[in-house]
């Protein structure tokens, strides 16, 4: 009777290793390449609860101050009376009013709109590098609601809607 004295040998071959490093390369790239883009989604849902939030403030402001909106009749176009409104409004009791990235929200212009040819100036045709794109400028607009994404003008200057670029992609447009 003949022994076989062969063992097997254990282990795993270089292909079955290159193998499953590859697959594990490939799941590693597809988390880093989703990873960014939901990021910027939590950024921007948090963006528009806190747009909602300003809308809902905008409302108590109108409601304890006979309708009337933040505004410097004298000069619409300041925004000292809007940002003393998200101190007062929306940063009461130690709460925070602040972009996901960390800057402070703050309006950055007030546009009065028209019912001419000229109607509302949209955000989408600012210009590259305008500062009404940055994180925490919210652009104001008087006498006009939303549609969609851009704000329209509507008659009366207690209609107030206003824009925030969103960074994924997008403006989100919220009015009283």
């Amino acid at each position: 009777m003949i022994k076989n004295n062969i063992k097997s040998k254990k282990g795993f071959t270089i292909i079955e290793v290159v193998l499953v490093l590859a697959i594990a390369g490939l799941i590693f790239l597809m988390v880093f390449i989703a990873f960014p883009a939901l990021q910027r989604g939590q950024k921007d849902t948090q963006r528009r609860d806190d747009m909602a939030r300003f809308a809902s403030q905008l409302a108590q402001y109108q409601a304890n101050n006979y309708g009337n909106v933040p505004i410097d009749k004298t000069n619409k176009t300041k925004t000292d009376k809007f940002n003393k409104f998200i101190d007062d409004y929306l940063r009461t009791n130690g709460d925070t009013f602040a972009d996901p990235s960390g800057e402070n929200y703050t309006v950055h212009t007030i546009t009065v709109c028209s019912g001419s040819d000229d109607g509302c100036p949209q955000m989408s045709n600012a210009e590259e590098g305008d500062n009404d794109t940055a994180n925490g400028y919210i652009r104001v607009y008087l006498n006009a609601t939303c549609s969609g994404e851009d704000p329209e003008y509507k008659q009366g200057e207690k209609y107030i809607a206003f824009t925030y670029k969103l960074e994924g992609a997008g403006i989100y447009c919220g009015h009283n």
